[in-house]
């Protein structure tokens, strides 16, 4: 078992990443636009300038700022409203406290929402991180979210565990240098994510299950 491990937060430990989408696709019908399959993929781990960037190719704007805050407003509301934690969560959580595991989150959200869903879940107490890509150069799928993660809590990357829901993420993950475990949510991994990662499972207690018998 590994020293240390890092959490995705939307899709991953919250049943979010639909909350996300909903926002976009309502963006998109005020605009008459249709977002291809495709769009899930690209935007989803992303934040900043490379949230824009997609925005503005999938909008056909020459500026995705208005765009990306109204959506991320909406999602805001939303959570305020409901909260849904994936499968498996306290008990992953639990396992790795019970083996003095170092846990931080490292996500693309701002800082604020993750605290704050952090805390109404009850959860906040197992990380001794949290990180926002909001507060860094790159978002996923750079490494810099994970690299700043581990270096918070004091390890190395290549002793830490990073949990996934999206390819982008695991792109990041990976380049961090960090054992990298697919979750997926609203996307599944395409032949070159499933090669890139160190495993992919149906849910975080299949992933646990795996670490505890030693499998990754």
């Amino acid at each position: 078992m590994l020293k240390g491990a890092i959490f995705d937060h939307d899709g991953l430990m919250f049943d979010t990443e639909k909350v996300w989408q909903r926002n976009w696709q309502k963006q998109a019908a005020a605009a008459n636009i249709i977002l291809p399959e495709r769009f899930k993929y690209d935007i989803s781990g992303t934040s900043g300038s490379t949230m824009k960037a997609v925005i503005e190719k999938y909008y056909h704007v020459s500026d995705g700022t208005e765009i990306m805050h109204t959506v991320i407003d909406g999602v805001h509301h939303d959570l305020s409203l409901s909260l849904e934690e994936k499968k498996g969560l306290h008990e992953i959580l639990e396992m790795f406290r019970s083996h003095g595991i170092i846990m931080a989150v490292a996500s693309s959200s701002d800082e604020e929402m993750i605290r704050r869903n952090l805390k109404k879940a009850g959860i906040e107490l197992y990380f001794q991180a949290v990180v926002s890509s909001h507060h860094l150069a790159r978002s996923k799928p750079a490494p810099d979210v994970f690299l700043e993660a581990a270096r918070q809590i004091h390890l190395d990357p290549a002793d830490c565990y990073v949990f996934e829901d999206a390819i982008n993420g695991v792109k990041a993950g990976c380049a961090a240098g960090c054992r990298t475990i697919m979750i997926p949510d609203l996307t599944q991994p395409d032949e070159e994510t499933k090669q890139r990662a160190a495993a992919v499972y149906p849910s975080l207690i299949e992933a646990m299950k795996a670490i505890e018998e030693g499998k990754i």
